[in-house]
């Protein structure tokens, strides 16, 4: 062996030892970090999350906590699934449709009594289309086709006795995307959240049709508190990371209790000015969502029954399914500590 062959191999050997080091280092500092996948950051029915970050409220009880953005539900229940991630701020209805495919996972924070969804309807359409019993052969905006939106949607004009046939569901998504779809008039009326709702108000290209930002327009409109947006994880996560579930739920149910206590104004100040690029916008579509967040990270009592009545009209994998409630939801780690 040459000495410049016994130098390079040495140089190899020595890397691959750093390397090896390197690498012991990396895995050991992401093992206690929790990744929590959110179905859209900057909607303001997910503000928790990002909230919580920003009040420090993850370090406080020592935990390291990644927060990612991935706009389609589904795709985030996907993640968690493949165990890429260890929790999802998602609808607490996932966890229901989740159990009729053999998947046991729960809400383990309810962030959301109420779906904080909003039926708008194009200014254009406003003079024929006053309620959803007048949908039928109008074409519909939700986020996605079987998406939460989509069902409840198709509850909502079933409630006026109008099937899914006679209208057209279009997915136009969310945000600047639905927007786009009310102005050029490719849906008469769609469903979506804030701070789109308050956006549209502003250039008065729509008008709110069905209100579910509220316990009583929830309730109004679906018969029950409806809870939605949530924080879930498999179930055999929280029973082999119980500690780490509790820490998780308290920082949660601190921020909820923050939100109860703070106007909108003192709470879009912790938020990224990126958030809000419009802030007065913001901070107005922000004091009309405050109803809809749960004091305390508690599953409503009649929710669950809610939700379940609302599936199992529309979503073919729930209806007609036994359906074990007690399965989706544990109010356990929000009372720990």
């Amino acid at each position: 062996m040459t000495p410049s062959f016994r130098s390079l191999r040495h140089i190899a050997v020595a890397s691959s030892l750093l390397f090896g080091i390197a690498s012991q280092h990396a895995t050991a500092a992401d093992s206690g970090k929790i990744t929590i996948m959110v179905g859209g950051i900057t909607k303001l029915i997910y503000l928790p999350a990002r909230l919580t970050e920003q009040l420090g409220y993850f370090k406080d009880e020592g935990l390291d906590v990644e927060l990612l953005s991935q706009p389609a539900g589904v795709d985030a229940e996907n993640e968690l699934l493949a165990g890429a991630v260890q929790a999802v701020v998602g609808f607490y209805d996932h966890t229901i449709d989740l159990q009729t495919k053999g998947k046991d996972v729960k809400a383990i924070v309810v962030f959301g009594q109420v779906p904080g969804e909003v039926e708008m309807v194009s200014t254009k359409a406003a003079d024929t289309v006053k309620s959803m019993a007048d949908v039928k052969g109008k074409t519909l905006g939700v986020t996605g086709l079987g998406s939460s939106t989509s069902f409840l949607t198709q509850y909502l004009a079933g409630q006026h006795g109008i099937q899914s046939t006679e209208y057209t569901m279009l997915p136009v998504g969310a945000d600047v995307s639905f927007i786009a779809a009310i102005k050029q008039g490719r849906i008469d009326a769609g469903m979506t959240t804030e701070p789109t709702v308050s956006a549209l108000q502003k250039s008065g290209d729509a008008k709110v049709l069905v209100d579910m930002r509220s316990v009583e327009g929830t309730k109004a409109a679906l018969g029950g508190t409806y809870p939605a947006s949530s924080l879930y994880v498999q179930a055999a996560w929280a029973d082999s990371h119980k500690a780490e579930a509790a820490k998780l739920a308290h920082a949660f149910v601190r921020t909820m209790q923050f939100i109860h206590t703070h106007s909108a104004e003192e709470i879009a100040a912790k938020m990224p000015d990126d958030y809000q690029k419009d802030k007065p916008l913001y901070v107005s579509a922000l004091k009309a969502s405050l109803p809809m967040y749960t004091p305390d990270g508690k599953m409503p009592a009649d929710g669950p029954a809610t939700v379940l009545k609302v599936l199992s009209a529309f979503n073919p994998s729930v209806k007609g399914k036994h359906i074990e409630l007690g399965k989706t939801y544990t109010n356990e780690f929000v009372g720990a500590k």
